[in-house]
């Protein structure tokens, strides 16, 4: 370990852990109002019909027709975005840990709810909002918080391991919108089975929760544990077969406050080792989609994304999920080792 040391006080940690108790319990509490609001509104999800490319699907809806044929309401995102945001007001309300990233998981939230309640009334005879919409106002998130980022925390420059303090100046600001919009689509386009994304997202902000831990950045261990018992409230509800779906409120709110919990704990530099499997995700689909372009429309896998090509050759729902939950708990438990390796 390099530079600093392990002085946690006891009160310090029992208090980012209760956080994470009462984000479990109040997300408990709201799921019966949610599922008695979504079955009774009857807030069903649309299955995409055509992939990214803008071609037939086929695969896809055959793997998934009988789920969709369930009526699984989607916008349970707000469950835990709710519960978040209430423990945050209510006790760790902080301006220079938990403002940022509790703004910016609203933010993104509210994007996709718009995106969530156009699939359900299928406002337009569209099944979501634009693509290009969506990134645009994600951005626009983006842009407010990494001017915020710098301008009033004050922040630029990034750590890099094993050397110095890298000065970007006004730079952060694209960096910091950069490693938002990637990683809020990374676990959007990661939230296609059941359990998956809320799993590796609680994973994730648990193993953060360590990091600004043993940063003593008590706001923001106190948050990511928070959105982390909320999420294995939502999980239980979630994992094969699902009650409900997140939505794009939820997956666009939890890759957004990811993204921004890595820049306050100046660990992006962690961020694709805690969040290997998003990156792997993203990453299968924009390799699907080179691979039609450059090879006349010959694909890598069967479906994209990787999830569903496993899905194609035969491995059941329920193990992929709980497999890459596992290679999430290595990965995770390896950011850890390396933060204490490479820290400051």
């Amino acid at each position: 370990m390099t530079n600093f040391q392990i002085l946690i006080n006891s009160h310090d940690i029992e208090r980012v852990f209760v956080f994470g108790f009462f984000g479990f319990l109040l997300s408990m509490l709201l799921t019966p109002v949610y599922t008695e609001l979504a079955y009774r509104g009857r807030w069903w999800k649309r299955p995409r019909t055509v992939a990214l490319s803008g071609e037939a699907a086929p695969v896809y809806q055959k793997l998934h027709a009988a789920k969709h044929a369930r009526h699984i309401p989607t916008m349970a995102g707000v469950i835990f975005v709710l519960a978040v945001a209430a423990v945050t007001l209510v006790s760790n309300l902080s301006r220079s840990q938990t403002w940022l990233p509790l703004a910016a998981m609203g933010g993104a939230g509210l994007i996709g709810l718009f995106d969530d309640i156009i699939n359900i009334h299928s406002v337009g005879g569209i099944a979501g909002m634009q693509a290009k919409v969506k990134a645009l106002l994600l951005l626009g998130i983006a842009l407010v918080g990494g001017w915020w980022f710098y301008r009033k925390l004050g922040v630029t420059s990034i750590h890099i391991p094993f050397w110095h303090a890298w000065h970007l100046g006004w730079l952060i600001i694209p960096l910091f919108m950069l490693v938002i919009f990637a990683t809020a689509n990374a676990v959007n386009i990661t939230d296609g089975l059941d359990g998956l994304a809320g799993g590796l997202s609680a994973i994730a902000f648990g193993t953060y929760a360590v990091i600004a831990l043993l940063e003593k950045k008590y706001g923001i261990s106190g948050f990511c544990m928070t959105v982390t018992g909320a999420l294995l409230s939502y999980t239980w509800f979630n994992i094969f077969p699902a009650r409900f779906f997140m939505g794009d409120v939820g997956s666009f709110a939890l890759g957004t406050a990811l993204g921004v919990v890595a820049m306050l704990t100046n660990t992006v530099w962690l961020l694709p080792v805690i969040g290997f499997v998003f990156v792997v995700e993203a990453g299968s689909v924009a390799v699907q989609l080179a691979s039609k372009k450059l090879r006349n429309g010959r694909k890598i896998f069967r479906s994209s994304p990787i999830h569903h090509h496993f899905e194609a050759i035969g491995w059941p729902e329920a193990k992929i999920t709980m497999r890459f939950w596992v290679i999430g708990q290595i990965v995770g438990f390896s950011g850890i080792i390396l933060y204490i390796i490479g820290g400051r």
